[in-house]
């Protein structure tokens, strides 16, 4: 359950529509703060807190330099991100139905 928790952090992050599209930004290598600014309309408080989130949930890495913050994606978290979706879409012997399968046999006898 913990990491279920934990990636769904991540997808929460992502539910938005501008930090998906900031995260999209950063796909392209690293990014001043005040880039990204320059493509939204939004308060630099706005952006900050839009920051904190995809930092906090692991997929955004932050640098000071100087007054400005340069922000970059994770590529480590993005990889496990990336694993963990295709193993919770993919068909697998260790699958959470397998633990109480019994609960739906005889289901097919009815039709």
């Amino acid at each position: 359950m913990e990491e279920y928790s934990k990636y769904a952090r991540v997808f929460k992050a992502l539910g938005d529509p501008k930090r998906a599209m900031i995260v999209d930004m950063l796909s392209c290598g690293e990014l001043c703060a005040c880039m990204i600014l320059e493509k939204f309309e939004m308060s630099q408080s706005t952006l900050s807190h839009h920051m904190k989130i995809l930092c906090e949930c692991g997929l955004v890495k932050g640098r000071e330099q100087g007054k400005w913050t340069y922000y970059s994606l994770d590529t480590n978290t993005v990889s496990k991100i990336k694993r963990f979706l295709c193993d919770i879409t993919s068909n697998k012997d260790n699958c959470i139905c397998g633990e109480d399968t019994a609960c739906c046999k005889g289901c097919d006898e009815n039709e």
